[in-house]
């Protein structure tokens, strides 16, 4: 690796980090006087905002969200040398562990779902076309849940075919981060009816 490489690889994992760091979901809950961090879930991301605060209001959350990713892919192709596609991996990877661990938010964050999918946005625009269309055409069909889950774990497959196994892999090893998230989070447990309630108020 030259040192270009590195230098451009260093720059790109700290601004990744920190606008992943952005605490969106807190900041939009904050302004209903909900924490999404006790209701709920316990994550701080789009479907538990949209839980409790509707989807409207929720807005916001996802697009914020998806963004974090999808400007840190910008910024590390933009800073990286000719070739060095991993740069951009690098910087979409450190975007997703600030979404997790956010510098902003005493480190307690999300499961990073739309920041990965707004950093494929740009790293693999192919095959994220084909799995937005995916995910739209179930959400409208059957769920939004479905559709989601259908939109990322197609996403590798989808990839491999239309792009190189190299990148497939990296994108591969993003999502692992995701896995093992949900199973962080599932360590929790929902909130009590209780807490939820007393936040709802």
């Amino acid at each position: 690796m030259s040192g270009a490489t590195v230098g451009a690889t260093a720059v790109a994992v700290v601004v990744g980090y920190l606008l992943g760091s952005v605490p969106v979901a807190v900041l939009v809950a904050r302004r209903h006087r909900v924490d999404p961090r006790a209701v709920g879930d316990r994550n701080p991301g789009y479907w538990n905002v949209k839980e409790h605060l509707g989807g409207r209001r929720a807005v916001p959350v996802f697009v914020g969200d998806t963004l974090k990713g999808t400007l840190a892919a910008l910024v590390g192709v933009a800073v990286a040398p000719d070739g060095a596609w991993g740069v951009g991996y690098a910087a979409v990877a450190a975007a997703m562990l600030g979404h997790a661990w956010p510098l902003f938010a005493r480190f307690r964050g999300g499961r990073a779902v739309l920041t990965f999918a707004g950093g494929m946005c740009v790293l693999a625009p192919l095959a994220a076309a084909v799995a937005v269309a995916l995910f739209v055409v179930l959400s409208v069909a059957w769920s939004f849940a479905w559709g989601a889950r259908a939109g990322v774990f197609c996403f590798p497959l989808l990839q491999l075919a239309l792009d190189s196994p190299y990148r497939t892999a990296a994108t591969g090893a993003l999502m692992s981060f995701i896995g093992l998230r949900f199973l962080m989070a599932g360590s929790d447990g929902p909130a009590t009816s209780a807490q939820d309630e007393g936040h709802r108020r």
